[in-house]
């Protein structure tokens, strides 16, 4: 074990301790709070009145500017137009008063004008009345404000005129009259309403008295009609004025620019904003000390609560805690340098980098949970030192890269080809800038476009050699097993698999076998598939210091077994198992396939040379014929153990049939339950059971029935017929 992985390991020995475990989270919460810390500290800038601003101010809140507001509401009230009611029932009114008095002219007529059978008798003419009792009689019948403004005229040719041309008259009136009060008339429009019932009227055929009198009716009912409404204009103003929208001052907008005079509208906007509030706050140091907490709280108790193995918790607690410490390094170098440059210079920031390696070294779940944290971290160090701004867009941008990388790596095969996934995942990380600039309307040159483009693509490249150079370190000091680690282990050019397939051809074709059944069971109950083919190309690596003991390996070659006791040929075998771990880790091979090489018989009986020895020596020990073990802890291990023994006895088999493999398989499978070799691995009843339908599976499509060819002699003979 070398100094790195000694290190950890000491470091993993103080984390069995919760109070370290605490310890860690408060050390990472601290390391946050440092680079975040200029980020959120509140800007204190010096402007006067009346002088050019020395730098560039950005709003870092979003407030309202009351007094803008308070104008644009009163620019909006003033530009309500007067609201106007039209009052209808004045035309009714009047058509109402000119019916009257044309019907009182007619009582009046009927009252004073004899009957025709008294028009000869002399006696009766004193009863008639003059013109002017008539009028007299007629003002009676109206009011005093009517009569005051009426003219004497009309009067005179109101009683006058008989029935007949009275009804006429009063029908065209009241008509005129009616059309024209139907319509706005404003003060400023009365005279022209008078004039254009006085043109309506002249077409009346009825003597010119009467048609006088009844114009000058008309003209006198026309009145305005349309009078302001001061309850409506204030309501249309009230809602004109609620329909403003507050004027903000928004957040990250600029308030004054370098070089810029400030004028007493900027210097109010700069003392809304809060940058000559001379008072100190700590409420930014307090909202990041809270956010940070509730950030690691989270991780606390998904580490605590939710991850099972011991050694396994500990081992990605430390790996996430470096991950994260370069990471946010590497995001907080990355922002001083574009704020230096005053560029955006932040979009090559590497962030799919921690998303690879904790999905290559961990798992989905945590490698989603590291890049949502880092885009949350982002918006801050990514706001241009501008307390109080949260740069959305390369929390996004941080975000997507990750689950892109994420998703990448998830498809087969691509996790052996990380640079390739790098170069994919710049493709898309240029779409998704291009995206943001254009959804933001933002307008840049070419040189700006190309720019952007080559900041994206550093980002998915860079991520991508990132990963690969800082893989074997992990690797080398937390003792893993990476995806990419078991496929170059599963290289047929690497020198073991080499050594196999020269020294014994017979186990190497037996091991591929039992890799490619083993492969199956372990995906099919979700354990790892990869780590049982490879494991499983040097399960049977020992056998190559005594190849031609092992029967796959003797082709027509005596069996020396038949000339060797059994006590010999016991330890020659059980030998295999011990000798394989050894080599493995003399070649320096990961943990986990040496416990491969070393459980996969697990402590199982050899039965053949047990019950040999057993007709030698009565008092044969079953003990002194189980291989040492230990029995398996993965499930991986187990699997193995189980397609070993089958891919052996079903390849014995003379005639293999489903119902044989199947009855066989399942034979195996209780043999070593009964025998208490799963005791010690977490493998389920259930499982067992899916491990048993896979073999089976795979089985029958390698030993299917095949066509039975004709013997070669026979074979010759139809030919030539």
């Amino acid at each position: 074990m070398n100094r790195i992985q000694k290190f950890f390991t000491q470091i993993k020995g103080l984390l069995v301790h919760r109070f370290f475990q605490v310890l860690l989270f408060i050390i990472l919460g601290l390391f946050a709070y440092g680079l975040m810390f200029s980020n959120v500290k509140p800007e204190r800038v010096q402007v006067e009145l009346f002088k050019p601003a020395e730098q560039t101010i950005r709003s870092t809140k979003t407030v309202e500017d009351t007094y803008k507001t308070e104008q644009e509401k009163e620019e909006i009230s003033k530009q309500v137009a007067d609201v106007y009611s039209l009052k209808k029932e004045y035309a009714k009114n009047k058509v109402d008063l000119i019916s009257s008095i044309f019907d009182s002219a007619i009582e009046v007529n009927k009252e004073t004008d004899p009957d025709e059978d008294h028009k000869e008798d002399e006696d009766k003419k004193e009863t008639v009345k003059t013109d002017a009792q008539k009028v007299s009689i007629l003002k009676e019948k109206l009011t005093d404000e009517v009569n005051k403004n009426i003219e004497e005229s009309v009067f005179l040719a109101l009683v006058q005129a008989d029935e007949d041309e009275l009804k006429i008259a009063k029908d065209s009136t009241i008509t005129a009259v009616n059309n024209v009060m139907s319509s706005r008339i404003a003060a400023s429009d009365v005279e022209n309403a008078k004039k254009k019932v006085v043109e309506e009227l002249g077409y009346m055929s009825i003597s010119g008295d009467m048609k006088k009198a009844s114009t000058s009716l008309a003209r006198t009912a026309i009145i305005q009609n349309v009078f302001f409404d001061k309850d409506k204009t204030e309501e249309q103003r009230r809602k004109a004025v609620e329909s403003v929208e507050p004027i903000r001052i928004l957040q990250g907008q600029i308030i004054v620019e370098e070089n810029q005079l400030v004028d007493r509208d900027v210097y109010r906007q700069l003392e809304l904003a809060g940058f000559l509030n001379t008072e100190s706050t700590i409420y930014p140091y307090i909202g990041l000390l809270l956010f940070i907490f509730l950030t690691f709280a989270a991780f606390y108790y998904y580490f605590y609560y939710s991850v099972s193995k011991k050694d396994n918790k500990y081992n990605q607690l430390l790996i996430f805690s470096l991950v994260f410490i370069l990471s946010m390094a590497t995001m907080k170098t990355v922002s001083i340098l574009a704020d230096l440059r005053n560029s955006n210079l932040e979009y090559i920031f590497p962030g799919a980098m921690a998303a690879m390696l904790i999905k290559i070294l961990l798992n989905d779940r945590l490698a989603v949970a590291m890049i949502i944290l880092l885009g949350s971290y982002g918006t801050i160090i990514f706001n241009g030192d501008t307390p109080g701004n949260l740069d959305f867009s390369m929390g996004l941008y941080i975000i997507f890269g990750g689950l892109t990388a994420i998703i990448i790596l998830s498809r087969p095969n691509f996790k052996s080809k990380v640079l390739v996934a790098g170069l994919l995942l710049s493709l898309i990380n240029m779409a998704f800038v291009f995206s943001l600039i254009f959804i933001m309307d933002s307008h840049y040159t070419r040189m700006e476009y190309l720019y952007y483009a080559s900041a994206a693509i550093g980002s998915g490249v860079g991520a991508a050699v990132l990963t690969m150079g800082l893989l074997p370190f992990f690797e080398a000091g937390f003792g893993i097993l990476s995806s990419i680690k078991l496929i170059e282990l599963a290289n047929p050019n690497h020198p073991l698999l080499r050594k196999i397939l020269i020294e014994a051809p017979g186990t190497y074709h037996h091991s591929v076998m039992v890799a490619n059944l083993a492969e199956s069971a372990c995906e099919a109950i979700g354990s790892n598939g990869l780590l049982a083919r490879v494991g499983s190309y040097y399960h049977d690596i020992g056998k190559t210091k005594r190849p031609h003991f092992f029967i796959e390996n003797q082709m027509s070659e005596e069996n020396p077994h038949d000339r060797l006791q059994p006590d010999t040929s016991r330890d020659i075998i059980i030998a295999h198992a011990v000798d394989g771990g050894e080599m493995l880790r003399s070649h320096k091979f990961p943990k986990e396939i040496v416990d491969i090489a070393e459980q996969h018989h697990g402590t199982t009986l050899l039965k053949f040379f047990y019950h040999k020895a057993k007709k030698q020596d009565e008092s044969t020990l079953e003990a002194a014929y189980r291989y040492p073990g230990p029995r398996a802890i993965m499930k991986e291990v187990a699997v193995i153990g189980i397609a070993d023994s089958v891919e052996a006895a079903v390849r014995s088999m003379k005639h293999p049939t489903p119902e044989k493999i199947e009855e066989l398989v399942s034979f195996i499978i209780q043999d070593r339950i009964s025998d208490g070799q799963f005791d010690e691995c977490d493998i389920t009843m259930r499982e067992l059971s899916i491990v048993k339908h896979s073999l089976c599976e795979s089985l029958n499509g390698i030993f299917h029935s095949r066509i039975e060819y004709p013997e070669p002699d026979k074979l010759g003979q139809k030919v030539k017929e």
